[in-house]
Parts: structure tokens; C-alpha cells; sequence
């Protein structure tokens, strides 16, 4: 797991090529501080930073960016490939020679035998850059869900491309205006997270999960090379059959072990971040019917029962027999992390504050490497939405697709119902309902006329009138045109909350505490597996199959209703932050009326407050 940075000219027309290197290597070292190194080509056209957290092969044969034996290709990479091992026998066997016991020389050689297709044969989470010193090439891949960000900046009239693992270091680097992108802060305030691929700065963007690019004397060729289908949009595209509903806890098991087995590639000891819930608990039940031993499992309590579920924790913990470490936060205590918390914040998102607080907690424990059950919801139906949003789509079509009463009280509920909620229900009657909106009005925090007006106030003052914020899905579940709504909607909540927020955050509060998260859950070969149970079996409520699939999860966790860790900022935070939430909601001009509401507008302000 790495800090990658990096930039591609035509013609060396970077001057202080070297300088810049230097501020993005600095700006990424939280990343990775067990080495770093950086690349520069001969005729200055290609720079390559890295800093890296040590997995596999702790020695120096390691180090980052890494050179082919001939030179021609360099590499810098985060991430990690868990069946790097089974392509390193078959490189082997081709005739391949390796320096080192890394899973990125595997990145290296088979880039180099197979180009572009190289990318198809890997399994894990990644992002990466090569430069072809020869052909003065850079290709950069992004892992098929999107579990690993890569942010690029590309300045169309001089060619100038730049890329990092995080926003800020590219800012840092001198080479990004500090402008803000409306259509960026728009999805911001509209989702309560930036929806990829936009950014909240101008000209950059992220790179789409699942894709490839190829950057040659100035121009880009990107290219999709896996695509998520669920239910009968892959079952059209897989070699293999439908799971027959007699097979499928079987099938779904089988999977589970494979994935989980996996994500325990490494030289360095895994733990296991554990709640109370039921896909953290599946986790280490598989982990012990897989043979594990000597687990190490880390939660956070809080000193609010109504928050609080370090109790199923622990108890979950002392039944699987693991080493268990709490950290109860009290106000006190959340305070000073909350301010370290905050200098972090990559993009501001309405979550994050949870992984950073038990990253830390598995850091100061000497942990590099932690399971999360994070996609388990995703996958076998465990969120609200896959109640709520086809039984919004019933109500609104009751009222007519395009008839008035469904017009007028749309219009009557965004403009005068007292909850936010409901004003974005409002919002979604105005128009004609489709899945894709509803998800928006149920998952968003401000109605579009607010994310506008927001995005205005904080822009300088630029119309934002006729600027559409992208949703957190961004169209995806007409798009894969899936034949069961409960399909689409598992896939909205994979290419849009997950995605666009669990990960993000992850990713950037796991590697402030230099740690690394990996999600089993969110594995493609898994999630293609799955994707052929029909969605009435693989999305029971109460999320059944995986309860079936893993029958070690204690009745205990089993039994007890979904709920998402949540802290209780508001008591914790009522003097210390409270008239500072206050003022911000008094600048910008919206009527905030939720918790969370206020939470995104602090939050926006006092990231720009750090950037601009």
C-alpha cells in the first residue's frame, strides 16, 4: 500500500520538474512511511513519486517507483493484488525472472507482456502509473470497483497531465488553480459527497473505476475494461449459468471463503475492524471456519447508549476467542482527535469521522493491515433503500406520471414542508420518477435548488442556475437496464454511496493513521459470483443469505435491527463547535434545519478554509 504521485509533458516543459516532485512526494508521505523514492526521466517529460506502507516483501527490493530490468518501464503503485502470487508462477513459467517478492514487479512484468490487458488478469484493490520510457507513454488503471482512488489533472493546452492518490497533494504541488468546480460543490451539498468522476476543483477529476488510461504526447485514450452487472445483465454476459435458488447459500459461501482468504495476502500480521453488525461478524465467523488464528480485533465505544455498540463487540469478540482492543471516546477524548480529524479531510463528506478514530486505534496498536465489512449492505440488501425507493416510485406513479396532482404536491412539499426530507420528496414528484431520482431524494441532504444556491454563495458568487449536481449513482441503474428493481437498486448503492463516500473516506482516514483497509465485501470476482443468485434470494430482507452462508454470526448480532455507527456530535460538540456551525449556516445563506445539514456546510468551510 502506497502514496503514488506523478506528471507526464510534452517536451519538458515543466521547469522545476524537480521541486515538484518534491511537494508531491511530501504531500503523500502520510501514505506510506516506511520508504519513498522518486522518478525522473532523462528528458524531464515523465516524474513518478512514491512512498510506501510495507505488506509485502518488507526488504528494499520493494522500493517504489520501480524500474523494468531494461529500463524502459517505471511503476508507482497503491494498492495490493491477492492473486499475485498465482501470476508469478505464470510468468515464471514463461521465463520471467524476479528481483523481489512484491505483487508490484508482477504488476511490472505482466504489463509488460500483455500491455493494456494486463489489468484484466489482476484481483485486489489498485491504482498505478507506468511510464514506457520508449514509446513516451503513460498508462495509469484504477481496480474494477473503485476501492482505490487516482485523481488526475489534465491542462488540455499544454499537454500537462498530473496525477495523485489524494486531491490535496496535487494542489500542493503548484501545478492545480485553487478553483472551485461548481458542478463538483453542487453534488456536494445536493449527496453530501462529491459523485465521481466530478472533484470539488477545477480540472481535476477521478479517474472511473474500472477503466485505464493511456496518456501520449499531450492527448488521452480511456477505456472501460470491467462493468458492473448484476441479475440478468449478467447472467447475458457470464460463461457461467444462474444460480439455481437450491445453490445458492452454497455458492455464496464458497465465494465469501475464496474472497476472504484472499484479503489475507501478507507479510505482516491482519486484523479486523469490529461493530456490532452483522457483515463484521460474518468476516471473523469466516475467518475461523478458514483456520485463522491469533485474530486481532479492534471497535470504538462511545459514552452515549444510544450510540454505543461495544457491547455486541466485545462479547462478539470474547465467543470468537480474538485479542480485542476498545477505545471509548468521551467528548474530551473526540475532541483533540476531531481537530486532527479535520486537517485530513481530503474532499469534506458527511462521514469519515468513525474510520479515522479506529484507524487510530489500530495503528497505535502496531496494525498495518485491517479487514472492514464495508459492501456487505450493498450486496445482500441491507439498507433502507431497498424498502423505501420502489415503494417511492409506487406512490408517485398512484399519483400520475405527469398529471397535476402529482405536479402540485410535489410543488407543494419542497416548498413548505418543515423536514428537508420531504422537500426532497417533493423535488422527486416535480419530476418524472425514475430510480435514479428517487435514490437522489432519499440519499441526498439538500434539494437541487439549495445545492445551487449554496454552490453560488460559496463559487464567488457564480450562477449556478443552470448547473445539474451529479448523484450519487449518476444513472447507473437505468443504464445496466436491470430486470429486478431490487438489482438496480444494489447496484446505485455500489457505484454511488459506497463508492463515492464509504470508500473514499476509508481509503483517506485509514491511510492518514498510515494503515491499510481492505474490504473482502467489495471484491469483483466475489460480487460477479453473487451477481448470478436472482435478487430475491440474494436481497431477502434481514440481508438472509448471508446469514445462511455464514450461520457462525451469534444470535445475538443476527437478531438485532440495522442500524449505521453513528457519534453523538451534537452532544459532544454543543460548546465547542456549536456557534461555529451556526455562523457558517448564517453565511451561507440555506436554511439548515438537520444535524447534518449544518455538519456539510462546516465541513465544506473549514476544507476550503485549509485549501484555498
Amino acid at each position: 500500500m502506497c502514496g503514488i504521485a506523478g506528471f507526464f509533458t510534452v517536451n519538458a516543459s515543466l521547469p522545476n520538474a524537480e521541486e515538484v516532485l518534491g511537494k508531491l512526494m511530501h504531500a503523500i508521505q502520510h501514505r506510506g512511511p516506511d520508504d519513498q523514492g522518486h522518478f525522473l526521466s532523462a528528458d524531464r517529460c515523465a516524474g513518478l513519486a512514491s512512498t510506501r506502507l510495507a505488506i509485502l516483501d518488507l526488504s528494499t527490493a520493494g522500493h517504489q517507483p520501480m524500474r523494468s530490468a531494461d529500463g524502459r518501464f517505471t511503476l508507482s503503485f497503491n494498492g495490493e493484488i491477492y492473486n499475485f502470487q498465482e501470476l508469478r508462477d505464470e510468468l515464471q513459467k514463461e521465463g520471467a525472472v524476479f528481483r523481489s517478492h512484491t505483487d508490484t514487479e508482477v504488476i511490472l512484468q505482466l504489463y509488460e507482456r500483455l500491455g493494456s490487458e494486463c489489468v484484466g488478469r489482476l484481483r485486489g484493490m489498485f491504482a498505478f502509473a507506468i511510464w514506457d520510457d520508449r514509446e513516451k507513454t503513460a498508462f495509469l488503471a484504477r481496480d474494477p470497483l473503485g476501492i482505490k482512488p487516482l485523481y488526475c489533472y489534465h491542462k488540455v493546452g499544454d499537454g500537462l497531465f498530473a496525477f495523485a492518490s489524494e486531491l490535496r497533494p496535487l494542489l500542493s504541488s503548484g501545478l492545480v488553480p485553487r478553483r472551485l468546480n461548481q458542478r463538483g460543490l453542487c453534488g456536494y451539498f445536493r449527496n453530501g459527497t462529491v459523485p465521481e468522476p466530478e472533484t470539488l476543483i477545477e480540472g481535476v477529476r477521478c479517474l472511473g473505476a474500472g477503466s485505464w488510461l493511456l496518456w501520449k504526447a499531450g492527448k488521452i485514450t480511456e477505456e472501460k475494461f470491467w462493468t458492473l452487472r448484476l441479475g440478468s445483465s449478467a447472467a447475458e454476459t457470464s460463461e457461467a449459468d444462474p444460480v439455481e435458488e437450491a445453490d445458492a447459500v452454497s455458492v455464496a459461501r464458497a465465494a465469501l471463503l475464496d474472497s476472504l482468504s484472499h484479503h489475507f495476502v501478507s507479510d505482516v500480521p491482519v486484523g479486523l475492524f469490529l461493530s456490532g453488525g452483522i457483515d463484521s461478524t460474518a468476516l471473523l465467523g469466516l475467518a475461523r471456519a478458514g483456520g485463522r488464528k491469533n485474530l486481532r480485533t479492534f471497535s470504538i465505544g462511545v459514552d452515549d447508549p444510544r450510540f454505543d455498540e461495544s457491547s455486541l463487540a466485545r462479547r462478539t469478540a470474547e465467543h470468537f476467542g480474538t485479542e480485542h482492543t476498545e477505545w471509548r471516546l468521551n467528548g474530551a477524548t473526540s475532541r483533540e482527535l476531531f481537530d486532527e480529524f479535520l486537517t485530513h479531510i481530503d474532499q469534506p463528506s458527511i462521514d469519515g469521522f468513525n474510520t479515522f478514530a479506529v484507524s487510530r486505534l489500530a495503528h497505535k496498536q502496531g496494525m498495518k493491515v485491517v479487514l472492514s465489512g464495508l459492501g456487505g449492505d450493498e450486496l445482500f440488501g441491507g439498507y433502507p433503500t431497498f424498502a423505501r425507493l420502489p415503494w417511492m416510485l409506487a406512490w408517485s406513479q398512484r399519483l400520475g406520471v405527469a398529471g397535476p396532482l402529482r405536479t402540485i404536491a410535489g410543488r407543494v412539499l419542497a416548498s413548505r414542508a418543515p423536514r428537508p426530507a420531504w422537500q426532497r420528496l417533493g423535488e422527486f414528484l416535480c419530476h418524472p420518477p425514475t430510480l435514479t431520482s428517487a435514490y437522489a431524494a432519499y440519499r441526498g441532504i439538500y434539494t437541487t435548488k439549495e445545492a445551487r444556491q449554496l454552490a453560488s454563495r460559496y463559487d464567488e458568487g457564480k450562477a449556478a442556475e443552470k448547473v445539474e449536481p451529479s448523484f450519487s449513482g449518476n444513472g447507473m441503474a437505468e443504464e445496466n437496464s436491470h430486470s429486478d428493481i431490487g438489482d438496480a437498486i444494489s447496484a446505485l448503492e455500489l457505484q454511488g454511496y459506497m463508492r463515492n463516500q464509504l470508500l473514499r473516506d476509508s481509503d483517506v482516514m485509514s491511510m492518514a493513521n498510515s494503515l491499510e483497509l481492505r474490504v473482502p465485501f467489495v471484491d469483483h470476482r466475489l460480487v460477479e459470483t453473487l451477481a448470478r443468485i436472482p435478487a430475491k434470494i440474494r436481497l431477502q430482507a434481514g440481508k438472509q443469505l448471508l446469514l445462511q452462508a455464514v450461520p457462525e454470526v451469534p444470535s445475538w448480532v443476527a437478531s438485532q435491527p440495522k442500524r449505521g455507527f453513528q457519534f453523538p456530535f451534537e452532544t459532544w460538540f454543543a460548546s465547542d463547535w456549536k456557534a461555529t456551525m451556526e455562523n457558517a449556516v448564517h453565511r451561507s445563506g440555506v436554511p439548515a434545519k438537520t444535524w447534518y445539514q449544518k455538519w456539510s456546510l462546516f465541513l465544506f468551510e473549514t476544507w476550503w478554509q485549509q485549501i484555498a
